[in-house]
Protein backbone atom coordinates (compact mmCIF):
# COMPACT_ATOMS: atom_id res chain seq x y z
CA UNK A 1 0.00 0.00 0.00
CA UNK A 2 0.76 3.50 -0.40
CA UNK A 3 -0.27 5.09 2.36
CA UNK A 4 -1.20 2.55 5.57
CA UNK A 5 -2.55 4.20 8.73
CA UNK A 6 -3.12 1.46 11.46
CA UNK A 7 -4.78 2.44 15.17
CA UNK A 8 -3.65 6.14 14.45
CA UNK A 9 -4.58 8.02 17.95
CA UNK A 10 -3.69 11.93 18.26
CA UNK A 11 -4.43 14.12 21.86
CA UNK A 12 -4.42 17.45 22.38
CA UNK A 13 -4.98 18.00 26.01
CA UNK A 14 -7.63 16.22 27.02
CA UNK A 15 -9.30 15.96 23.56
CA UNK A 16 -8.52 13.27 21.16
CA UNK A 17 -8.45 14.71 17.84
CA UNK A 18 -8.23 11.48 16.18
CA UNK A 19 -9.38 8.36 17.51
CA UNK A 20 -7.59 4.78 16.66
CA UNK A 21 -8.07 5.00 12.97
CA UNK A 22 -7.07 3.07 10.13
CA UNK A 23 -7.61 2.71 6.45
CA UNK A 24 -4.98 2.12 3.27
CA UNK A 25 -4.81 4.09 0.44
CA UNK A 26 -3.35 1.73 -3.08
CA UNK A 27 -1.11 2.82 -5.98
CA UNK A 28 -3.43 4.61 -8.61
CA UNK A 29 -6.30 5.41 -6.60
CA UNK A 30 -7.72 9.33 -6.08
CA UNK A 31 -9.06 9.01 -2.45
CA UNK A 32 -11.21 12.19 -1.26
CA UNK A 33 -10.61 12.57 2.61
CA UNK A 34 -13.80 14.20 4.29
CA UNK A 35 -15.21 15.24 7.23
CA UNK A 36 -16.36 18.61 8.79
CA UNK A 37 -14.10 21.52 10.31
CA UNK A 38 -12.28 19.91 13.33
CA UNK A 39 -12.98 16.45 12.31
CA UNK A 40 -9.11 15.28 12.29
CA UNK A 41 -8.48 15.51 8.57
CA UNK A 42 -5.83 17.92 8.79
CA UNK A 43 -4.22 16.41 12.52
CA UNK A 44 -4.11 12.71 10.05
CA UNK A 45 -2.67 14.67 7.14
CA UNK A 46 0.32 16.13 9.03
CA UNK A 47 0.77 12.77 10.93
CA UNK A 48 1.23 11.37 7.33
CA UNK A 49 3.11 13.82 6.32
CA UNK A 50 5.67 13.64 8.96
CA UNK A 51 4.96 16.84 10.35
CA UNK A 52 2.76 16.25 13.55
CA UNK A 53 3.71 12.89 16.03
CA UNK A 54 1.14 10.18 16.81
CA UNK A 55 0.26 9.38 20.18
CA UNK A 56 -0.09 5.79 19.39
CA UNK A 57 -0.36 4.00 16.33
CA UNK A 58 1.40 4.34 13.49
CA UNK A 59 1.67 5.73 9.41
CA UNK A 60 3.22 4.37 6.78
CA UNK A 61 4.18 5.68 2.96
CA UNK A 62 5.36 3.60 0.39
CA UNK A 63 6.39 0.86 2.98
CA UNK A 64 8.29 3.36 5.24
CA UNK A 65 7.57 3.88 8.98
CA UNK A 66 6.86 8.17 9.20
CA UNK A 67 7.95 8.19 12.33
CA UNK A 68 11.06 6.11 12.36
CA UNK A 69 12.03 7.48 9.00
CA UNK A 70 10.81 10.76 8.60
CA UNK A 71 13.43 12.29 5.87
CA UNK A 72 12.73 9.03 3.68
CA UNK A 73 9.12 9.53 3.88
CA UNK A 74 8.93 13.13 3.27
CA UNK A 75 10.70 12.14 -0.37
CA UNK A 76 8.13 10.00 -1.44
CA UNK A 77 5.88 12.88 -0.76
CA UNK A 78 4.54 15.94 -2.40
CA UNK A 79 2.54 17.65 0.28
CA UNK A 80 0.17 21.02 -0.50
CA UNK A 81 -0.97 21.96 3.87
CA UNK A 82 -3.83 23.95 3.93
CA UNK A 83 -2.06 27.25 4.95
CA UNK A 84 0.49 26.61 1.97
CA UNK A 85 2.99 28.80 3.76
CA UNK A 86 5.47 30.66 1.18
CA UNK A 87 7.91 32.98 0.59
CA UNK A 88 6.68 36.38 -0.24
CA UNK A 89 9.22 38.01 -1.32
CA UNK A 90 10.70 35.16 -3.55
CA UNK A 91 10.11 35.36 -7.35
CA UNK A 92 7.24 32.37 -8.43
CA UNK A 93 10.73 30.94 -10.35
CA UNK A 94 12.98 31.52 -7.77
CA UNK A 95 11.04 30.04 -5.67
CA UNK A 96 10.43 26.62 -7.49
CA UNK A 97 14.42 27.04 -8.32
CA UNK A 98 15.08 26.76 -4.61
CA UNK A 99 11.95 24.10 -3.92
CA UNK A 100 14.35 21.73 -6.59
CA UNK A 101 17.09 22.09 -4.96
CA UNK A 102 15.93 20.94 -1.45
CA UNK A 103 14.72 18.00 -3.47
CA UNK A 104 18.39 17.73 -4.73
CA UNK A 105 17.18 17.78 -8.62
CA UNK A 106 20.21 17.67 -11.22
CA UNK A 107 18.13 18.61 -14.14
CA UNK A 108 16.40 21.48 -12.10
CA UNK A 109 15.73 23.87 -14.56
CA UNK A 110 13.89 21.59 -16.59
CA UNK A 111 11.98 20.29 -13.25
CA UNK A 112 10.73 24.20 -12.80
CA UNK A 113 9.66 24.52 -16.69
CA UNK A 114 7.87 21.38 -16.48
CA UNK A 115 5.76 22.36 -13.43
CA UNK A 116 5.30 25.72 -14.67
CA UNK A 117 3.61 24.98 -17.82
CA UNK A 118 1.92 21.61 -15.77
CA UNK A 119 0.34 24.11 -13.37
CA UNK A 120 -0.23 27.46 -15.43
CA UNK A 121 2.07 29.34 -13.98
CA UNK A 122 4.50 30.08 -16.59
CA UNK A 123 2.58 34.10 -17.52
CA UNK A 124 3.25 34.44 -13.81
CA UNK A 125 6.94 33.33 -12.97
CA UNK A 126 8.89 36.75 -13.00
CA UNK A 127 6.20 38.44 -10.42
CA UNK A 128 7.06 38.00 -6.84
CA UNK A 129 4.54 35.52 -4.53
CA UNK A 130 3.50 38.20 -2.61
CA UNK A 131 2.13 40.10 -5.78
CA UNK A 132 -0.30 36.98 -7.03
CA UNK A 133 -3.96 36.59 -5.98
CA UNK A 134 -4.58 33.72 -4.03
CA UNK A 135 -5.68 31.35 -6.53
CA UNK A 136 -2.08 31.91 -8.24
CA UNK A 137 -0.17 31.49 -4.42
CA UNK A 138 -2.52 28.03 -4.37
CA UNK A 139 -0.85 27.05 -7.51
CA UNK A 140 2.72 27.92 -6.61
CA UNK A 141 1.62 25.60 -3.47
CA UNK A 142 0.82 22.48 -6.17
CA UNK A 143 3.40 23.07 -8.45
CA UNK A 144 5.99 23.32 -5.27
CA UNK A 145 4.16 19.82 -4.44
CA UNK A 146 4.79 18.27 -7.33
CA UNK A 147 8.42 19.33 -8.93
CA UNK A 148 10.10 16.47 -7.55
CA UNK A 149 7.64 13.90 -9.04
CA UNK A 150 6.30 12.18 -6.27
CA UNK A 151 4.89 8.70 -5.71
CA UNK A 152 2.31 10.22 -3.06
CA UNK A 153 0.33 13.16 -3.43
CA UNK A 154 -1.19 14.77 -0.21
CA UNK A 155 -3.83 17.70 -1.19
CA UNK A 156 -5.04 19.50 1.67
CA UNK A 157 -7.74 21.87 0.44
CA UNK A 158 -5.65 22.39 -3.20
CA UNK A 159 -8.74 24.17 -5.17
CA UNK A 160 -9.05 26.75 -1.73
CA UNK A 161 -9.48 30.48 -3.55
CA UNK A 162 -9.89 29.49 -7.20
CA UNK A 163 -11.93 30.64 -9.12
CA UNK A 164 -14.74 28.13 -11.51
CA UNK A 165 -11.88 28.02 -14.61
CA UNK A 166 -9.31 27.88 -12.14
CA UNK A 167 -10.64 24.95 -10.43
CA UNK A 168 -11.21 23.05 -13.32
CA UNK A 169 -7.46 23.49 -14.86
CA UNK A 170 -6.37 22.20 -11.56
CA UNK A 171 -8.97 19.67 -11.25
CA UNK A 172 -7.86 18.58 -14.39
CA UNK A 173 -3.56 18.84 -13.51
CA UNK A 174 -4.56 16.47 -10.04
CA UNK A 175 -6.54 14.00 -12.20
CA UNK A 176 -3.47 13.49 -14.91
CA UNK A 177 -0.76 13.60 -11.93
CA UNK A 178 -2.71 10.97 -9.90
CA UNK A 179 -2.56 8.32 -13.02
CA UNK A 180 -0.16 5.74 -11.81
CA UNK A 181 0.39 7.96 -8.19
CA UNK A 182 -1.33 7.83 -5.51
CA UNK A 183 -3.55 10.96 -4.24
CA UNK A 184 -5.27 12.12 -0.36
CA UNK A 185 -7.19 14.68 -1.16
CA UNK A 186 -8.71 16.75 1.60
CA UNK A 187 -11.72 19.11 0.47
CA UNK A 188 -15.07 20.83 1.58
CA UNK A 189 -16.04 20.86 -1.84
CA UNK A 190 -18.60 17.86 -2.61
CA UNK A 191 -18.60 18.35 -6.32
CA UNK A 192 -14.49 18.59 -6.22
CA UNK A 193 -14.34 15.40 -4.94
CA UNK A 194 -17.26 13.82 -7.04
CA UNK A 195 -15.54 14.72 -9.86
CA UNK A 196 -11.78 13.92 -8.94
CA UNK A 197 -12.01 10.77 -6.83
CA UNK A 198 -12.11 6.89 -6.86
CA UNK A 199 -13.37 7.03 -3.45
CA UNK A 200 -14.01 8.43 0.40
CA UNK A 201 -13.09 8.41 3.26
CA UNK A 202 -15.58 10.32 5.59
CA UNK A 203 -14.00 10.87 9.71
CA UNK A 204 -16.45 13.08 11.79
CA UNK A 205 -15.34 13.91 15.35
CA UNK A 206 -12.26 11.79 15.35
CA UNK A 207 -13.67 8.36 13.74
CA UNK A 208 -13.69 7.42 10.11
CA UNK A 209 -17.18 7.12 9.60
CA UNK A 210 -17.31 5.62 6.02
CA UNK A 211 -14.85 4.36 3.92
CA UNK A 212 -16.36 3.70 0.11
CA UNK A 213 -16.40 4.24 -3.33
CA UNK A 214 -18.52 7.40 -3.96
CA UNK A 215 -21.61 5.26 -6.08
CA UNK A 216 -21.61 2.85 -3.18
CA UNK A 217 -21.95 5.54 -0.47
CA UNK A 218 -24.57 7.32 -2.55
CA UNK A 219 -26.72 4.56 -3.49
CA UNK A 220 -30.02 5.35 -4.18
CA UNK A 221 -29.79 8.48 -2.62
CA UNK A 222 -27.51 9.75 -5.43
CA UNK A 223 -26.40 13.00 -3.34
CA UNK A 224 -23.42 12.66 -1.79
CA UNK A 225 -24.36 15.53 0.43
CA UNK A 226 -27.28 13.69 2.39
CA UNK A 227 -24.80 11.05 2.99
CA UNK A 228 -22.35 13.53 3.97
CA UNK A 229 -24.25 15.74 6.25
CA UNK A 230 -26.25 11.83 7.99
CA UNK A 231 -22.65 10.54 9.02
CA UNK A 232 -21.22 14.11 9.90
CA UNK A 233 -24.50 15.74 12.27
CA UNK A 234 -25.27 12.55 14.19
CA UNK A 235 -23.97 12.51 17.51
CA UNK A 236 -21.16 9.95 18.56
Amino acid sequence: MSIEVSGLVKIYGEQKAVNDISFQVKKGEIVGFLGPNGAGKSTTIKIITGFLKSNSGNATVCGIDVSENPIEAKRKIGYLPESNALYYDMYVKEYLQFIAGVHQISNYKLAVQNVLQLTGLNVEEKKKIGQLSKGYKQRVGLAAALIHKPEVIILDEPTSGLDPNQIIEIRNVIKSEGEGKTVLFSSHILQEVEAICDRVIIINKGVIVANDTIKNLKGSSGNLENIFRELTTTTL
